[in-house]
């Protein structure tokens, strides 16, 4: 609760800049503007997955117990830099080769070079955060949300075409690297930093198996989520689609204040207990036990102000997205629990299982899209959404029974 707490002022304002975001899309951009924007956030989501979700989540694990500036950690962190620069490279050339935004080469760049500047703080974010310097790390969580908000809504206000508020909105954002380095300069963390040095193997093979678990939520759920809109924006239009995207959006801002918390406070935590199998075990049913009725109390309220608060937080014209609220905020319940017990997976690098379960997930997500889609129309794909996660849960839970029965000294082996 105390680490929480201390994450409290990044968390609202990356949920603020969201919710306002989200305003300006519904209001003052085109039909389906909410459907575009969410689709060029999936875009960047897939360019930068394997370096947030891969290499930087490795790096807090190992960076955590180092002395900033010492051999050991000036390794790390050159291997982490490497993997993030050969990421980039690749995200880079699939997204020319495949044409992804339709763009002309100029602004294709644009994009490549906000990536870019947004994997880089990315990576000192982590780095800060493995340092314990949590107030540098809320800094930049802050000037992220303020930069790409602002710029996005100064760009419509002066109607400026979509590609380019959209490219406003990711530059801004990426700027954010200018502070990034002042902070990480001030933690000490490059010191003694060398632009050019070797490589360490161990470290690359290390970083590369939470980079695998990357690749799995990349193929598995952001690239799942970009065909899905696609699919739907092609067979519904942007307009009824903006419906079902209104309560993924809203969903979005809700799921980005929870994946918040639990990166900054409950990772690191078992990160460090990875060890310790009895105590990380306790830690990590200690938090579920508190997260389960707070969760469930929350979404139930939002449920009960589904007539207002959706008009509110996006427009009145979207107010129809009350339909697809129900079977959206039962499935998000059902996630959050679900990501609690697979987060020990990513604390004790188990590559093999991670990907098993994403694989997994997805195959069922697909599988009910298939069979619900064309009887439910777009209400298919929020059934489809809480069936996936509940049946994910249900797996987790009875998993984690089992591991209860064995031995602790296996568990030890294990690690």
């Amino acid at each position: 609760m105390r680490g929480s707490l201390g994450t409290g002022v990044a968390v609202v304002a990356r949920a603020a800049g969201a919710l306002v975001l989200n305003k300006l899309f519904a209001t003052y951009a085109p039909a389906g503007g909410l459907t575009l924007l969410a689709q060029f956030q999936n875009l960047m989501a897939l360019l930068t997955t394997l370096s947030n979700d891969g290499v930087q989540v490795g790096l807090v694990k190992y960076l955590a117990p180092l002395q900033p500036g010492s051999p050991r950690y000036r390794v790390w962190l050159g291997a982490a830099a490497g993997l993030n620069g050969a990421a980039l490279l690749a995200g880079a050339a699939v997204l020319a080769s495949q044409g992804l935004l339709g763009w002309g080469w100029s602004s294709l760049a644009a994009f490549v070079v906000g990536i870019a500047l947004l994997t880089g703080q990315g990576l000192l974010g982590a780095a800060l955060l493995a340092a314990g310097r949590l107030r540098a790390y809320i800094s930049l969580s802050v000037a992220v949300a303020l930069l790409g908000t602002g710029a996005a809504a100064v760009a419509l206000l002066r109607h400026l075409p979509l590609n380019l508020v959209l490219l406003a909105y990711l530059l801004a954002q990426g700027l954010t690297l200018l502070p990034a380095l002042v902070l990480a300069a001030r933690a000490g963390v490059l010191r003694h930093l060398r632009l050019a040095g070797p490589v360490s193997r161990l470290a690359v093979r290390r970083l590369s198996q939470f980079l695998l678990m990357a690749v799995s939520t990349l193929l598995f759920g952001k690239a799942v989520d970009y065909v899905l809109r696609s699919y739907l924006l092609a067979n519904f239009g942007p307009a009824r689609t903006d419906l079902w995207q209104t309560v993924a959006k809203l969903s979005d801002n809700y799921t980005m204040v929870f994946a918040a918390v639990m990166s900054s406070v409950f990772y690191p935590r078992l990160a460090a207990l990875a060890g310790q199998p009895r105590a990380a075990r306790g830690y990590l049913l200690g938090v579920l036990g508190l997260l389960a009725p707070v969760l469930a109390l929350g979404l139930v309220l939002i449920f009960a102000c589904r007539n207002w608060l959706l008009p509110l937080l996006f427009a009145p014209h979207l107010l129809g997205a009350r339909e697809f609220l129900g079977p959206q905020l039962l499935g998000d319940w059902a996630k959050f629990l679900s990501w609690i017990f697979i987060f020990q997976l990513t604390a004790r690098a188990r590559t093999g299982p991670y990907v098993a379960v994403q694989a997994a997930s997805a195959a069922v997500f697909a599988a009910m899209l298939a069979v619900l889609l064309p009887r439910f129309g777009l209400e298919g794909a929020v059934l489809a959404h809480a069936g996936r996660y509940w049946l994910l849960l249900l797996a987790c839970a009875g998993f984690q029974l089992r591991r209860k029965n064995e031995p602790l000294s296996g568990m030890k082996n294990e690690e």
